[in-house]
């Protein structure tokens, strides 16, 4: 195949986007004022222009470095010049042109070419060639909507393969980068080549676009025929005036999950249920099962909460209006408020509430939702002995349902609640399983973010959940889940803070509630304490509000039947409403006695003053422990006997006491269990007092444990018995120098009214204790 070249100078229009072939015929706008005048040059000379493409189309003035070296000589056919400005020309392609230099580049470009001729002459590889890229092209526009169906049978009649191979490219929708590439192909059999190349890969792309279209299309012809076909059947069902059929259910649940704040993975697993539940006919059971599955998921809080209120102060106040004392208990929760202030995102905490009952440990937990605003659940843990009331049932049974816990999330409405589980001790376990067990992933804050119930089946997040435990002891709990919680004891009141509940909280509530006023019941001060001592015996004040609701029943009767207008409850009526006294408290011996001494006891009701009484017989050794006494008390029994027999000689004792006296050690009220280690002082000073014929003095009490050696160990409940020796009348009491720590627990009032001694061993104790004759 024959090419010839020939140097010339022409003008140079750069093109921008745009590429014209050999061959072709087109209409440009023109309006850059170089390329005008070299227009004008153009149709000076013999009507013949230079046509490249720039690199970037952006660039108004482009320099040479700028333009494609590879050209179209075109001839200039028409040209008008249109209202705006611009310059309209027609043009001719002709032949391929080589930029070999710019020889002038003001007003316009002017360069010199070489300008490409070819002669073709067609052999069988280019027959084939062109067979080939015909071929592609009708491919291309089978698949194609960019080329006119017509363009193939114009193609076709072309005989030149250079020709053909220039007038195709044009037709194609290329990049300026691959259109140029196949005006640089000089050599036809090149060309055709890199055409071949491009449709093909053309033709693959357009292949996929139309594999993808027909996807979304199926996919949107489905969604459209299920939309149609819903819409007829909720026609027909108006029409027939099935208001309440399957589809009507299936549509109501589907607009509450499109308004459902909740996760992909919820939304996802709902969706299934609601197909589900439209392939079944309405009067399958199953369909009602799974309609209440998909409610139940519909109605739990996923991602809905409440906002803390972080006021602390104001928490503070609601706290104490709702109850006295409680410190500790109130300072953990203003902490956990004060932390939640700072870091804006706080585990809940875990807090178990442990004391006895009636202390206010319910009335606390709704306290605390209150101050942090947040949503209140109680669940009651007490009797409870099958793990599916924590985690639920399996769907698959008969009436399943979810746990306890699910429950109260759902009743909550947010979630983020005060949770409270209530009587968590009195969980048991049986052949159904271990309850104890579920509540470690309830309770535990690594776990909780996902807690599993087997009814719902979707992981729930607990963990923004503040739970609150109460317990009357903790021996009962499971270590692995008493792990998981922070203890808070609550001990219970002491008089003094029973008689200011009593005067701000008990009696308003029941004056109130018995549609009394102030006015019309009057309870003396000296009264209400009477009824603290005398007919409750309790560590909270349960009790005690259940008394005073009497009195007010009593009152109101009086007010009626005997019309009087007011009612007064003194201490020497009480009787008269109240009945005889209940109980009795220790109360200061009337003289100093022989072997007998005073201790001091806990109880879980409180604290109490306990006689101990030594009585010393003829006999062989034998000692006798009577009053119902622990295994704990028998044993400071035996050590402050085996004590004061290896002090004999230094405590003025016949060294053989042991040999020729039985002792007898009697704690009154024989009825009544006794243990715990407090008692070994007394019980040594109560032996020494009867064996040195030396009397205890009435007005002092004590308490602690003893060792062989004398010493004396520290004791728990100092704050109790500080209290029962004060309301016992005692003015001295003896307690280990180890409790010292302790005596900021006891109220100021008491601390100045008693003397309080701290000892160490027990010479300082019989020192203190035993009333000698000076003479």
């Amino acid at each position: 195949m024959a090419v010839k070249e020939e140097e010339r100078v022409l003008p140079l229009l750069p093109l921008r986007g745009l590429l014209v072939y050999p061959n072709m015929v087109l209409h440009l706008d023109v309006g850059r004022e170089r390329s005008v005048k070299a227009l004008e040059q153009a149709m000076v000379d013999d009507d013949l222009i230079l046509l490249a493409t720039q690199h970037e189309v952006q660039l108004e003035e482009p320099t040479p470095e700028d333009i494609y070296k590879m050209g179209t000589i075109a001839r200039v056919r028409q040209m008008l010049k249109l209202p705006n400005g611009t310059i309209r020309v027609l043009v001719e392609g002709l032949n391929r042109a080589r930029l070999l230099e710019f020889t002038e580049t003001k007003p316009y470009y002017q360069v010199r070419v070489s300008e490409i001729i070819q002669e073709e002459n067609s052999d069988v590889n280019i027959e084939a060639l062109m067979r080939s890229v015909l071929d592609h092209f009708e491919q291309y526009l089978r698949l194609s909507k960019k080329v006119s169906p017509e363009t193939l049978s114009a193609v076709a009649d072309i005989d030149e393969a250079g020709r053909l191979a220039d007038v195709i490219a044009s037709h194609l929708p290329l990049k300026i980068e691959d259109k140029q590439k196949i005006l640089e192909a000089v050599d036809i059999r090149e060309r055709l080549e890199s055409l071949l190349s491009i449709l093909n890969d053309e033709r693959e792309v357009l292949e996929l676009e139309r594999k993808i279209s027909q996807r979304v299309k199926k996919q949107m012809e489905k969604t459209q025929k299920e939309y149609y076909l819903r819409e007829q059947m909720k026609a027909i069902q108006r029409e027939l005036g099935e208001k309440e059929g399957r589809m009507g259910e299936v549509e109501e649940l589907r607009e509450q999950l499109e308004e459902l704040d909740a996760s992909d993975e919820v939304k996802e697993k709902i969706e299934k249920e609601l197909q589900r539940l439209e392939k079944i006919p309405t009067t399958s059971a199953e369909g009602g099962v799974i309609r209440t599955y998909i409610e139940w998921l519909l109605e739990l809080p996923w991602n809905k909460q409440t906002e803390d209120d972080l006021d602390l102060k104001k928490a503070e106040k609601i706290l104490d209006e709702d109850h006295y004392g409680l410190e500790k208990a109130k300072e953990r929760v203003l902490e956990y408020l004060a932390v939640q202030q700072m870091v804006k995102r706080l585990k809940g905490p875990i807090l178990c509430l442990v004391g006895p009952p009636g202390v206010g440990k319910t009335s606390l937990a709704r306290s605390i939702a209150r101050s942090l605003g947040r949503k209140f659940v109680r669940i009651s843990l007490g009797g409870v002995r099958d793990e599916a009331e924590i985690r639920g049932h399996r769907r698959t049974y008969v009436g399943a349902m979810p746990g306890r816990i699910i429950q109260g999330m759902k009743n909550a409405g947010t979630s983020n609640p005060v949770f409270l589980l209530d009587e968590i001790d009195k969980m048991t376990m049986d052949f159904r399983g271990d309850p104890a067990s579920a509540l470690l992933e309830v309770l535990d804050p690594e776990q909780n973010q996902n807690f599993s119930d087997h009814y719902i089946e979707v992981p729930y997040d607990l963990s923004k959940v503040m739970f609150i435990t109460t317990a009357n002891t903790l021996h009962t709990i499971p270590q692995p889940l008493l792990d998981r919680m922070e203890t808070l004891y609550i001990s219970g009141y002491t008089e003094i803070e029973k008689e200011r509940i009593a005067k701000k909280y008990l009696i308003p509530k029941q004056i109130e509630e018995h549609g009394l006023t102030k006015e019309k019941l009057v309870i003396h001060g000296d009264a209400i304490l009477k009824v603290i001592r005398q007919y409750t015996r309790e560590a909270g004040v349960r009790n005690l509000e259940r008394v005073f609701g009497q009195l007010a029943r009593k009152a109101a009767k009086q007010l009626v039947t005997e019309e009087r207008k007011r009612v007064v409850v003194t201490v020497k009526n009480i009787p008269q409403f109240l009945g005889p006294e209940k109980f009795r408290y220790g109360k200061v011996e009337e003289a100093d006695s022989l072997g007998a001494a005073t201790g001091l006891a806990w109880t879980a009701a409180g604290g109490d003053t306990l006689t101990i009484e030594v009585t010393v017989l003829p006999g062989k050794g034998k000692l006798t422990l009577t009053g119902k006494l622990g295994d704990v008390m028998k044993e400071s029994a035996q050590a402050a006997f085996s004590y004061i027999r290896s002090r004999a000689d230094e405590l003025n004792i016949d060294p053989e006491f042991n040999e020729k006296n039985d002792i007898h050690i009697h704690v009154p009220e024989g009825a009544i269990p006794k243990d715990g280690p407090s008692a070994g002082i007394t019980m040594a000073t109560a032996l020494v007092s009867a064996l040195t014929e030396s009397p205890v003095s009435r007005y002092v009490g004590m308490t602690g444990e003893i060792t062989l050696r004398g010493k004396v160990l520290p004791i728990g409940g100092l704050k109790e018995k500080s209290l029962a020796a004060h309301r016992a009348g005692l003015t001295h009491i003896l307690i280990p120098k180890d409790n010292e720590k302790d005596l900021e627990d006891v109220p100021e009032s008491v601390r100045n009214d008693l003397k309080i001694t701290l000892v160490e061993h027990m010479d300082e104790v019989l020192k203190l204790a035993l009333v000698r004759d000076s003479s």
